[in-house]
């Protein structure tokens, strides 16, 4: 079948149905794939997908989420069952912090526009229980989409998107009412992954080029002659174009965690040997005392600054400590982290209460009251330690390197 056929069946299968422009319908190969686009903040996005489900009664129902969004779509208290230690355990700390920052977004998004984001998928769910029909969540994992978006870019410009998300954490800004029609009419989420592909080009080919080929051969491959598929209309024409040309998506090379760099292996592991073989390099030229105080500078240099740094993160006492001991041999390592064991101490000493939990994505907006929050402060400990570990091997590594030579 050629494009222009192509398009002329669908601009035929769109009139029939009387959709509006939000709704895209291909044939392929005698099925049909309405695409519905929505606007991901909007009341009527949600009010299509119902009105498209109840009269397609499709075969399958595809929506633009994988489990993990899913879950933290339909369970809003997900957060409160959390094991933090097994968290800290398997260093996702971090993960979980980005995840908190985009419910906090989402939240006050929400709350803006009368409509939390995301309602229209959950919708799509919804109805398709109501009405017995398969759902598919065919997104691309996000975990795996944010490693390969890192992975991406140079350092220079991983610090440049990090100082972004940082400067844009605490601003809270006023939306007009010209503002908030305006969101209400646009796929909010396409947007701002447009606007992260200009500002960092890089990222275009992952957040938006590869999840509209992967969307697409997911929606292909469900069962059915009708499927109903709810994305953002940021991806209905690449979805489109992607079905119309018949594209051939590999999903395995698609779903492939980019690899760690070797440089950040060899780093790892060569800087805790380079210093301890210019104490003990030290210990043979200088002598036993040498070798000593240079060791001892080693450990209160990563001690101190660690141990300050979880009192300005008002830590339980014993947190500090445990920061002031560990961070000396922890530093030696790329096993684990200064910030990692001071966290999980801090979780045991000061576990988080269930209401700071519900409250946290209202009070990660406001600086004070990451000291206020139990769960934030455990952040602040693990960020605040592991500035100062990094500080005490940078001063410690040039101290000792210098008495060498």
């Amino acid at each position: 079948m050629s494009d222009s056929i192509s398009t002329e069946t669908e601009s035929t299968a769109v009139a029939s149905r009387n959709y509006p422009a939000d709704v895209a319908v291909v044939t392929v190969d005698g099925r049909d794939f309405v695409l519905v686009g929505t606007a991901h903040v909007s009341r009527e996005s949600a009010d299509l997908v119902r009105q498209v489900i109840e009269a397609e009664r499709p075969d399958c129902v595809c929506v633009e989420l994988d489990r993990q969004r899913y879950e933290a779509l339909s369970q809003k208290h997900r957060f409160e069952s959390l094991d933090l230690k097994e968290v800290i355990r398997r260093r996702q700390l971090s993960t979980l912090l980005i995840n908190l920052i985009l419910a906090a977004y989402q939240k006050q998004l929400g709350a803006s526009l009368g409509v939390m984001p995301g309602t229209e998928l959950l919708e799509a769910t919804r109805v398709a229980d109501e009405l017995g029909v398969p759902v598919a969540l065919c997104d691309r994992e996000v975990r795996v989409t944010l490693r390969r978006a890192w992975g991406a870019l140079s350092l220079w410009r991983k610090l440049e998107l990090f100082a972004s998300l940082l400067g844009a954490l605490f601003e809270r800004p006023q939306l007009s009412e010209e503002d908030l029609r305006a969101l209400r009419q646009q796929d909010v989420v396409s947007k701002l992954m447009r606007e992260l592909g200009e500002q960092f080009p890089a990222l275009k080919s992952v957040l938006i080029d590869e999840r509209d080929g992967y969307l697409a051969r997911k929606i292909q491959a469900a069962a059915g002659k009708r499927i109903v598929a709810v994305v953002g209309a940021g991806h209905v024409d690449g979805i489109r174009q992607s079905l119309v040309e018949r594209r051939e998506v590999d999903l395995a090379s698609l779903e492939v965690m980019p690899p760690s760099s070797p440089l950040w292996k060899w780093l790892g592991w060569g800087i805790p040997a380079l210093i301890l073989g210019a104490i003990a390099l030290i210990g043979w030229q200088k002598g036993a005392a040498a070798a000593g105080d240079n060791a001892l500078f080693w450990v209160l240099v990563h001690g101190v600054p660690s141990l300050l740094g979880a009192a300005i993160a008002l830590a339980h006492p014993a947190t500090a400590i445990i920061a002031f001991v560990v961070a000396p041999f922890t530093s030696l390592t790329p096993v684990i982290g200064a910030g990692y064991v001071a966290a999980f101490a801090q979780v045991f000493f000061r576990p988080p209460r269930v209401h700071e939990f519900q409250s946290v994505s209202d009070d990660i907006h406001v600086p004070r009251r990451w000291w206020s929050n139990r769960l934030l402060r455990i952040f602040l400990v693990f960020l605040l330690v592991t500035l100062g570990s990094a500080f005490g091997t940078i001063v410690g590594g040039a101290k000792i390197f210098s008495s060498l030579f």
